[in-house]
C-alpha cells in the first residue's frame, strides 16, 4: 500500500481527505448526475465503491430500504471475489472475520441401515494452486459494511441514499443527460437526469423493465429451505462444509458460518405442485426435515437467526444494457443492469453474490474510463457481451448442480462428490474466460506464458520485490483504478544492458512517439497513470543493480516527483516459488502480459511486439 505520494498525511492511510466540494455531507439528490446506481446490494455497492475513488464523477446510489442490511441472505465468498477484495483493500478483514472453507465432507445412507447416514468421503475444498486466496463464508451484510467503509473513506465521501425509490426511468438520446429518472426521496417526488444509470435493483428490477428486457427461464418445482441456526448436536462434522444425502428424507447442504457456532442449513423439501406453494412451509417443518436427515445424530436448534424458503429456478435476460442487438453499430449504452436484475439462480452453487459483484467490477472501470475521457465509448458495449456469457455459464452449471443434488441415492446421475470435484474451478470463481474482442487478444502468443491464460483472471504467485526485499503476491500491484498493467517478463539476458530486449522495450515505452504510454497519457499526468509497466527478472535480486535498470521501472510520481520503488521484481527463490516456472513463461524469449484494470489477462505479446502493442491499445484508448 502506497501513501504520502502527494505529501505527508497523518492518521489511517485508508481515509482520504475530502476532495474539493466534498467536505460536507452529500445532501439531497442533485438534479444532474454522471452515474445513478439503483440498489445497494453487492452489485450496486461494488460499483459505487469503485466510482467513489473518482470525485470528479458525480455519482449517487439510491436504496429504497431504510438503512444498511443487518443480516444477509448470501454468505459464500469465492476465491475470485477474495482476490477482488484485495484490490479494494479489505480482503484482510474478511480473512479475519470469515469462516475458511478448508474441507468438504460427503455423507450417504448406511448400506446396513439406510435410515442412518455415514461419512462417505472428505475432499479438500479448493485445490492447491488455484488461488492465493481461500474460499470464505461471511454474512453478506458485513461485506456491505466494508464496501460502505470504502465509500465513506474515499475522497468523494460517497454515501448510500436510503429511503429513496426509483419510480420510473426514460431514455432520451438527444439529451446531454439521456437518463430521466423519477424518484421518491424521503417522501418527495423529484426528477433526476443522468448520463448513465445502472440497475442493481433485484429480480423485480424497474430498470430492466424500463429498457424492455425480460427475465426468461424456468422453475424446477423443487423447494429448498434455508436457515441460519445455533444448534446443539453430536454430528461430528458440524464445523465442516457437508453435503448429506439421505435414503428417503431429502438432502442437506451444511455450511458453517463465522464466529464458531452459527451454521447455515440448506434442506431439500418436497416437490411443489404449483408456483407459490412454498409460502406455506414453516420453520418447524425445516427443522423437523433436518432432524430426519441427520439421523442417527441429534440436531437441536436453540436459536434461528434467519430462515427462508425458495423454489429452485433459473432465468436470464438476452442483454445487460439498453442497446438493441441490431443498433450496436449506431449507438452506445447508457443504461445497464447487473446481478439479480439480469440473472437469477438457486443459492446452492454459492455464486449469486460473487457473480453479481463480478458484473459491476467489470463495468466500473469501463464507466470511469469513458467518463474521464481515457477510453472510447464503444468500450461500454463489452460489458453486456462479456457478463451475459458468464451468467449463462452459471445457470448451465446451476442446472446440473440442482439435478445432482436432488437425484435419488443410487441413481445413474454423476455422484455429488465427483460433480463437486469437477466443478471446483467454477465454484472458486476461476472458470470465467472472456472471448476475443477489442479487450481480449487471440492466443497467438499464449505459448510464451502458458500459465497466464488469455481471457482468464491474472493468476498471481509470490515474487520478491527488489526495492525493499519483501515477498508479495504479484497481483497486489493491482488496485481499484483504471490502470492497465504491463507485466514485462524479461528474457535471460542482462536486463541492465541497454541492448537487452527488456531495456529496449522500456526505452520505447518511455520515449517513442508511437508508444501507447506516450500517446495515451497527458503530459500533466504521472507516466504510469494510464498504462503501468512492471519488470520481472530471472536473476536473483542481489545480482541486479537497481540504479542501472530502465528508468520507466522507477517512475517519478506525485506532486514531488518521488521515485516509485515497487515496479521491479524477481522470483521468490527463498521459498522455491519461481514465477517463470510456475506460469510457464518462456525463459529464453520472455514476454509481455497485458492485464486489465479488473485483473483479467487481455493479451500476451513478445517483448519486441511494439506495433502489436500500439494496435491493441489504439482500439479503445483515446489519443491524448
Amino acid at each position: 500500500m502506497q501513501f504520502h505520494i502527494n505529501g505527508f498525511q497523518g492518521g489511517s492511510p485508508k481515509i482520504s481527505l475530502p476532495a474539493e466540494g466534498r467536505e460536507l455531507n452529500q445532501g439531497l439528490l442533485p438534479e444532474e448526475l454522471d452515474v445513478l446506481i439503483i440498489g445497494s446490494g453487492p452489485a450496486g455497492l461494488t460499483l459505487a465503491a469503485q466510482l467513489s475513488h473518482y470525485p470528479s464523477i458525480n455519482t449517487r446510489i439510491i436504496e429504497q430500504k431504510e438503512g444498511p442490511m443487518i443480516l444477509g441472505q448470501a454468505d459464500g465468498v469465492s476465491c475470485r471475489s477474495m482476490e477482488m477484495f484485495q484490490a479494494f483493500g479489505f480482503a484482510e478483514e474478511v480473512l479475519k472475520e470469515g469462516y475458511w472453507v478448508n474441507e468438504t465432507n460427503f455423507w450417504k445412507p448406511n448400506k446396513s441401515n439406510p435410515n442412518e447416514i455415514i461419512r462417505d468421503a472428505r475432499v479438500q475444498d479448493v485445490k492447491d494452486g488455484l488461488s492465493w486466496m481461500p474460499h470464505i463464508v461471511l454474512n453478506q451484510a458485513r461485506i456491505h459494511d466494508m464496501y460502505i467503509d470504502v465509500m465513506k473513506n474515499s475522497s468523494s465521501k460517497l454515501e448510500v441514499d436510503y429511503k429513496c425509490s426509483l419510480l420510473s426511468l426514460e431514455i432520451n438520446l438527444e439529451d446531454k443527460y439521456p437518463i430521466k429518472a423519477i424518484v421518491e426521496e424521503k417522501g418527495r417526488i423529484k426528477t433526476i437526469k443522468a448520463k448513465y444509470a445502472v440497475g442493481c435493483d433485484g429480480a423485480g428490477s424497474i430498470v430492466r423493465k424500463a429498457i424492455g428486457r425480460e427475465l426468461k427461464g424456468d422453475r424446477e418445482g423443487q423447494a429448498w429451505g434455508v436457515m441460519d441456526v445455533l444448534p446443539s448436536t453430536n454430528f461430528p462434522d458440524i464445523r465442516f462444509k457437508n453435503i448429506i444425502k439421505s435414503a428417503d428424507s431429502g438432502n442437506i447442504l451444511l455450511i458453517p458460518r463465522e464466529g464458531g457456532h452459527l451454521v447455515r442449513i440448506y434442506v431439500e423439501l418436497d416437490k411443489l405442485k404449483q408456483r407459490g406453494e412454498s409460502k406455506n412451509i414453516t420453520l418447524d417443518r425445516l427443522i423437523e426435515a433436518s432432524k430426519k436427515i441427520f439421523h442417527p445424530y441429534t440436531f437441536d436448534v436453540k436459536e434461528t437467526a434467519w430462515w427462508s424458503v425458495y423454489e429452485v429456478g433459473h432465468s436470464i435476460t438476452d442483454k445487460f444494457d439498453d442497446v438493441p442487438e441490431d443498433e450496436i453499430e449506431n449507438r452506445f449504452p447508457h443504461v445497464f443492469i447487473a446481478g439479480d436484475a439480469c440473472h437469477t439462480h438457486s443459492a446452492k452453487a454459492g455464486q449469486g453474490m460473487n457473480v453479481s459483484m463480478g458484473d459491476t467490477f467489470n463495468l466500473g472501470w469501463k464507466l470511469i474510463s469513458v467518463l474521464t475521457e481515457k477510453c472510447d465509448e464503444k468500450l461500454l458495449h463489452t460489458y453486456s457481451s462479456e457478463r451475459q456469457a458468464v451468467a449463462q455459464g452459471l445457470i448451465d452449471y446451476d442446472h446440473k448442480w440442482a439435478r445432482v443434488m436432488s437425484a435419488p441415492v443410487g441413481s445413474n446421475t454423476v455422484s455429488v462428490k465427483d460433480h463437486f470435484i469437477e466443478g471446483g474451478t467454477f465454484t472458486a470463481g476461476l472458470s470465467v474466460q472472456y472471448q476475443p474482442s477489442i479487450l481480449t487478444g487471440k492466443t497467438t502468443y499464449q505459448n510464451l506464458a502458458s500459465g497466464f491464460e488469455i481471457g482468464k483472471r491474472f493468476h498471481s504467485t509470490p515474487v520478491h520485490r527488489v526495492g525493499d526485499g519483501k515477498i508479495v503476491e504479484l497481483s497486489e500491484t493491482i488496485k481499484v483504478d483504471t490502470k492497465w498493467r504491463l507485466y514485462a517478463f524479461a528474457d535471460f539476458s542482462n536486463p541492465m544492458d541497454e541492448n537487452s530486449a527488456i531495456y529496449r522495450l522500456c526505452d520505447y515505452l518511455e520515449n517513442s512517439p508511437q508508444s501507447p504510454i506516450v500517446k495515451h497519457t497527458l503530459k500533466s499526468e504521472d507516466i504510469d497513470s494510464v498504462i503501468s509497466i512492471y519488470g520481472i527478472f530471472q536473476q536473483r535480486a542481489h545480482n541486479l543493480t537497481f540504479e542501472e535498470l530502465p528508468s520507466i521501472l522507477k517512475p517519478l510520481i506525485g506532486k514531488y516527483g518521488l521515485k516509485d520503488y515497487e515496479k521491479i521484481y524477481t522470483p521468490d527463490f527463498k521459498n522455491d516459488n519461481n514465477i517463470f516456472d510456475m506460469r510457464g513463461i518462456n525463459k529464453e524469449k520472455g514476454c509481455i502480459v497485458i492485464v486489465r484494470p479488473d485483473q483479467y489477462v487481455s493479451n500476451i505479446l513478445p517483448l519486441d511486439a511494439y506495433e502489436e502493442l500500439e494496435k491493441f491499445f489504439a482500439e479503445f484508448l483515446l489519443k491524448r
